[in-house]
């Protein structure tokens, strides 16, 4: 069956429903829900059951890096900046030199096994160097996993910000590969152009965003999210233009919105989650149309024998040595070195060389595939195994809520209190949004003479109106008090 405009949207619509079906279910067996998007692909795909012929690397690029944007911006935005403070060095380390030791680890270990040169070696290692943020997110929220001291917060600062390096890892290697007369060295420069002006142009953007979700007045909530989504697609691809790293800036700007005052941020967050899921579905559907299951089955050998490489010594040899300067138990060292799922971040990146008409661009897209579903099948379904043998999960009821889960959630309040903004005080005449009142208390109406209003962040505060508060706790209370006072 071919895709044409009549019936894509009829097809899309049912693999999308099948896909939220089936993934509602599956982890009552055990399975990644995100494995069985990637199946149901394949099942609809030119070998599968309903035979939908796509075979276009190009379009199916650009999906991914849509879908791509989508998903670190929102796992930017539910990164607690408080949360990942006090492992930010150790994050940073595991991103970067972490992703470098795993790539060329691995990369050694194919040229030893296979007729690769050493830079498509090295090419393969990069493109299955970083962990898959969309798997990391998922498998870890899905599962509901609570972990000890600031594991989670590593795990995701991690995932959510090593995706960059192995994206410029994989365009310099690439780089080599088609221009063999390049020296090793002249990617140095490409590396160091990439990070430096994506870092500087995420927070440029971030402070440019927040200026312009407070500062524009738009007068319906809904559009505040497609502002949202408009300034993300700005920051990756003004980023990029300039020569910067667009995934690393937009992850960088999500993370400055995210610790931010924004109006309308709940209903922003709740967008953007749906939108991640929604792109995380698209994304792994479109990679399950593109395979050809009988283009693989000639590499399952060798694809397994790098797979179990790269889960059992490249990414532990990674992790060991750049966390060899923290002080971390070898066990916990050991489980960050197990949570390395490869998702379809892999798979997006290996559609670079199919476009760039390599010589070995098919096998090594099978090869990178095959490595993706079993880091994800034998990884993904053992977190939990893993966690409570290592003795690194937390019982469930000592679980912490965070602040982006009582805004997505809209957790109930245990008390409530009303204040009245005095003429003459800080609150007085000011935006919502500008007196910024502490994260764990909610205004929830606002009585102005014999009206009541229903506020948002862009409601802007007048003498003599009585606030309705509900928070959690009495020192709560002793905040918005004086954050109104001043």
């Amino acid at each position: 069956m071919d895709i044409t405009i009549e019936n894509i949207l009829l097809i899309g619509s049912l693999l999308l429903f099948v896909s939220i079906v089936v993934g509602k279910t599956s982890y009552k067996f055990g399975v990644p829900t995100l494995l069985l998007f990637l199946v149901i692909g394949m099942l609809a795909g030119s070998d599968g059951i309903v035979g939908i012929y796509f075979d276009d690397p190009k379009l199916a690029q650009f999906i991914g890096i849509v879908s791509l944007n989508f998903i670190l911006f929102s796992g930017g935005l539910d990164t607690s900046w408080k949360s990942v403070k006090p492992v930010l060095r150790e994050g940073l380390m595991l991103s970067t030199l972490g992703v470098l030791l795993t790539a060329t680890s691995l990369g050694v270990f194919v040229w030893m096994v296979t007729d690769f040169t050493i830079y498509e070696s090295l090419l393969l290692g990069s493109i299955v160097s970083s962990t898959d943020a969309a798997a990391v997110f998922s498998i870890l929220r899905s599962k509901n996993l609570s972990l000890r001291t600031n594991l989670r917060p590593t795990l995701e600062l991690e995932s959510g910000s090593n995706d960059p390096m192995a994206y410029v890892l994989t365009i310099a290697f690439l780089t080599l590969v088609v221009n063999q007369d390049q020296s090793a060295w002249s990617i140095i420069p490409l590396f160091l152009q990439q990070m430096v002006i994506g870092c500087i142009a995420g927070f440029g953007f971030g402070k440019l965003s927040k200026f312009t979700i407070n500062t524009i007045k738009l007068g319906f909530e809904g559009l505040y999210p497609v502002l949202a989504i408009a300034l993300m697609f700005i920051t990756f691809s003004a980023t990029d233009f300039i020569g910067g790293n667009g995934f690393l800036a937009i992850y960088i700007c999500a993370v400055y919105l995210g610790n931010q005052d924004l109006i309308h941020k709940s209903t922003i967050l709740k967008m953007f989650d749906g939108l991640a899921w929604l792109m995380q579905i698209v994304l792994f559907l479109t990679l399950g149309l593109l395979v050809f299951p009988s283009q693989i089955v000639p590499y399952i050998g060798i694809g397994l024998l790098i797979s179990l490489f790269l889960i059992v010594v490249a990414r532990p040899i990674g992790v060991f040595i750049s966390l060899m300067f923290f002080k971390m138990k070898l066990r916990r060292r050991a489980y960050i070195s197990w949570v390395g799922l490869r998702g379809a971040v892999p798979i997006v990146f290996a559609t670079y060389p199919l476009l760039a008409g390599i010589d070995k661009a098919n096998m090594m897209f099978s090869i990178v595939f095959f490595i993706s579903v079993t880091s994800v099948l034998i990884q993904g379904t053992t977190l939990s195994v893993f966690a409570n043998w290592l003795k690194v999960a937390l019982p469930e009821e000592t679980k912490k809520i965070t602040e982006v889960d009582r805004l997505i959630l809209d957790l109930p309040k245990s008390s409530f209190q009303e204040f009245v903004i005095s003429p003459h005080s800080y609150a007085a005449n000011k935006r919502i949004v500008d007196v910024k009142f502490p994260k764990s208390a909610f205004i929830v109406m606002i009585k102005r003479g014999k009206e009541y209003i229903r506020p948002g962040g862009s409601t802007e505060l007048l003498g003599n109106d009585v606030l309705m508060v509900i928070a959690d706790t009495q020192d709560d209370f002793i905040e918005v008090n004086s954050c109104i006072s001043g």
